[in-house]
C-alpha cells in the first residue's frame, strides 16, 4: 500500500507530505486548487511521462517521492524533473531507468481516470481477469508445455531432423575413417618422424664425417693419431721417472682405439635411403594436414577421433530411442491442445457471464446504456482475449484502451475491479464520479467502500456522496504565499470534515441545511461526525 507521497515544487505545490491510511482515502477541494495534481505526481513517480513546464516557476527541478509497502517489502520511490535536461529516476536509494520505475509500479498501483497507468488496458492482464472470474486453472497446462519443452530438447539433442542427423553421421563416418585409416602410432610419431628425416637427409655428410674422424685415428696414407700416440708411448717407455705419463698416455691410446672402431662401425651404419626418405617426409605432410584440421597436436587428433566414435555410436543406437520419444511427443502434443481447447471452452463459457456482470455495475454506476463486451475466439485455445466497452447506445464498442473520457474509463475500471477482486494493492481513482450525482453518486462512493475493503483506494473526488464513504479525508487548499498561490493538504474530520462535505454539498459551507445534510451522510456511510 501507499503510505508516504511528498511532491516538492510541482505546479502550485511548494513543499507537501502526505502520510496515507489503508482502506479509502479520498481527496477534495476546491476546482484550480490542485487535487488533479496529486495523481499527476503520483503517475509521475510512477514512470509517467515528464514535463518540464510542470516544475513550479522560480525552482529548478521538481521532486516526487512515495514509499510503499508489500507484505514484508518497502519500497522508496523517487523522481527529479528538471527544467533543464532530463528527469531522473531512482528505486530505493538507486539510480534505474524510468522503464524499470514503471515495471516496479506496476505491480503495486493502478491508476484510473485521464492516466495511462491501469494495468487492465494490457490484454495479457484482461486475459487473466477472465481467468480468474472462471476460475481456470492453467497450471495444468503449464506442466504439460514444460513436459513438452524438455522433450524437445532431448530429441534436438540426438542431432536434430533426419536429414541432419543424417548429414552429421557421414561427416563423423568421413573423420572417424580418415583418422583410423591414419594409423597413428603414438602422439609422438610426428616428432619421431621429424628426427629420422634430419638423419636420412643428412646421410652422406654423417658417412663422410666419422670415415674423416676414422681416417685421422688410424692414418692409411699418412701417420694417424693412434700411431703418433704409440710413438710417443714408445719414447718415454724407457724413462722409469715418466712412467706415470706413459701410463696415461696408454690408457688414451687404448680409448682412441675403440674411438676409431666406433667411427668406421658408425660410417658403415650411415646409408643413403631417398626412397625411406620421401615416405618419412609425405608421412609427416599427411600428419600436418589431420593436426590442422583437428587440433595444434596429435594428441588433438587422437582425442577427436574418440569423440567422434562416441558421437557416431550415439547417433546410431539412439534412432529406436528418437523414434520413442517422438511418439511420446504425439501423445504429449494431442495432451496440450486438448487442455488448450477446455480452457479455451471454460473461457468462452464465462465470457459473457463476465460481460454481463461489469455491465450490470456499470448501470448502477451512472453508465445505463454501457455495453461490455469480451472478446475471444471462437475456437481453440482463445489466447486473444480483449474487453471491448461502448459508453452510449448506437455506438460501436471499442477496445477499453481506446476510451477517451476519463469517466468512463473510471467507471468501467471500478466495475471490472468490484467483479475481479485480483489487483495491485493501491488503486487510485480519478474522474471516477464525472457526470453524476444523487442516488448514483451514493452507489459510486459505496462501490468505492467495498472495493476497499481489499484494496487500498484513493479517489479524487468533487461529490460528498463519495467523500462521506471514505475513512480519510484529505482536503486540498490554495492559498497565498509571498504573492505566490501555494497548495497544501490537511486531513480533515469531525467538524471540519462536515464543513467540507458541506461545500461540496452546497457551495456554503456555512449553511446550517447543507451541514446537516453532511452529518446524515456521515452517519449513513458509518462515519461519526463529532470527533
Amino acid at each position: 500500500m501507499l503510505t508516504e507521497l511528498r511532491v516538492r515544487d510541482l505546479g502550485v505545490i511548494a513543499d507537501v507530505h502526505v502520510v496515507f491510511d489503508d482502506g479509502l482515502s479520498v481527496i477534495t477541494g476546491e476546482t484550480g486548487a490542485g487535487k488533479t495534481l496529486f495523481v499527476e505526481a503520483l503517475e509521475l513517480v510512477l514512470g509517467g511521462r515528464a514535463d518540464a513546464t510542470m516544475v513550479r516557476h522560480g525552482t529548478d527541478e521538481a521532486l516526487v517521492e512515495a514509499r510503499f509497502i508489500a507484505g514484508q517489502d518497502e519500497y522508496v520511490f523517487s523522481r527529479t524533473i528538471a527544467r533543464a535536461g532530463r528527469s531522473r529516476a531512482e528505486l530505493n536509494g538507486r539510480m534505474v531507468t524510468i522503464g524499470a520505475l514503471e515495471d516496479a509500479g506496476r505491480s503495486l498501483v493502478d491508476l484510473y481516470g485521464q492516466h495511462d497507468h491501469q494495468s487492465l488496458l494490457n490484454k495479457q492482464a484482461q486475459r487473466d481477469a477472465l481467468d480468474v472470474f472462471a476460475n481456470v486453472d492453467l497450471e495444468p497446462l503449464r506442466v504439460l508445455r514444460t513436459r513438452l519443452r524438455v522433450l524437445d530438447d532431448r530429441i534436438a539433442s540426438l542431432g536434430g531432423d533426419e536429414h541432419r542427423r543424417a548429414r552429421e553421421m557421414d561427416l563423423l563416418r568421413f573423420e572417424l575413417d580418415e583418422i583410423e585409416h591414419a594409423h597413428i602410432t603414438s602422439e609422438d610419431e610426428e616428432r619421431e618422424l621429424a628426427a629420422e628425416e634430419d638423419l636420412l637427409a643428412s646421410a652422406l655428410a654423417l658417412k663422410q664425417a666419422a670415415y674423416d674422424a676414422h681416417e685421422l685415428l688410424v692414418g692409411t696414407l699418412n701417420p694417424g693419431a693412434i700411431e703418433l700416440l704409440g710413438t710417443a708411448i714408445e719414447s718415454l717407455s724407457p724413462h722409469g721417472a715418466l712412467k706415470d705419463h706413459e701410463a696415461r698416455l696408454r690408457g688414451l691410446l687404448a680409448e682412441l682405439d675403440d674411438a676409431s672402431n666406433e667411427l668406421r662401425l658408425a660410417g658403415e651404419g650411415f646409408e643413403e635411403n631417398p626412397q625411406r626418405l620421401e615416405v618419412v617426409q609425405q608421412r609427416r605432410e599427411f600428419l600436418r594436414r589431420l593436426v590442422h584440421k583437428h587440433g595444434e597436436s596429435l594428441r588433438d587428433v587422437l582425442a577427436a577421433g574418440i569423440q567422434a566414435r562416441s558421437r557416431l555410436d550415439e547417433l546410431e543406437v539412439n534412432d529406436e530411442l528418437r523414434a520413442s520419444l517422438e511418439s511420446e511427443r504425439e501423445a504429449l502434443c494431442s495432451e496440450v491442445h486438448a487442455h488448450e481447447c477446455a480452457i479455451g471452452d471454460e473461457r468462452r463459457k464465462h465470457a459473457r457471464a463476465l460481460g454481463e456482470a461489469v455491465q450490470a455495475h456499470l448501470s448502477r454506476l451512472a453508465l445505463p446504456s454501457a455495453r461490455f463486451v469480451v472478446s475471444l475466439p471462437d475456437e481453440g485455445f482463445a489466447d486473444d482475449v480483449e474487453f471491448l466497452f461502448g459508453a452510449n447506445a448506437g455506438e460501436p464498442i471499442l477496445p477499453l484502451a481506446k476510451i477517451a473520457s476519463g469517466g468512463e474509463l473510471s467507471r468501467t475500471m471500478l466495475a471490472l475491479r468490484l467483479v475481479c477482486t485480483r489487483a495491485p494493492e493501491t488503486l487510485i481513482f480519478d474522474e471516477v464520479d464525472a457526470g453524476i450525482g444523487g442516488t448514483v453518486a451514493l452507489v459510486v462512493g459505496k462501490a468505492l467502500a467495498e472495493l476497499s475493503t481489499e484494496h487500498q483506494v484513493l479517489v479524487v473526488t468533487h461529490l460528498a456522496q463519495v467523500a462521506a464513504q471514505a475513512n480519510e479525508h484529505l482536503v486540498v487548499e490554495k492559498s497565498e504565499v509571498d504573492g505566490r498561490t501555494v497548495a497544501s493538504v490537511v486531513r480533515v474530520d469531525g467538524q471540519a470534515r462536515v464543513v467540507e462535505l458541506s461545500r461540496l454539498l452546497s457551495g456554503h459551507p456555512e449553511s446550517s441545511i447543507a451541514r446537516e445534510h453532511a452529518s446524515e451522510l456521515l452517519a449513513s456511510a458509518g462515519r461519526n461526525s463529532s470527533s
